[in-house]
């Protein structure tokens, strides 16, 4: 899965590189980073929670 595909599994916003949903379905797992397009329903509240609840810093 290294052969990454620009307007397929990624595209550049503000100099940065965002996965695509299509991406992120195919690579098979949630990663827990809140990512823009996380076809997993993992967003920043529940980051932000889980770090308050496990005491992280």
């Amino acid at each position: 899965m290294s052969d990454l595909k620009e307007g397929e599994d990624f595209y550049f916003e503000r100099g940065l590189m965002v996965l695509t949903a299509k991406y992120l379905l195919k690579r098979g797992y949630c990663c827990k980073n809140a990512c823009r397009n996380c076809p997993y329903g993992f967003t920043k509240k529940k980051k932000e929670a889980e770090e308050k609840g496990s005491g992280k810093v």
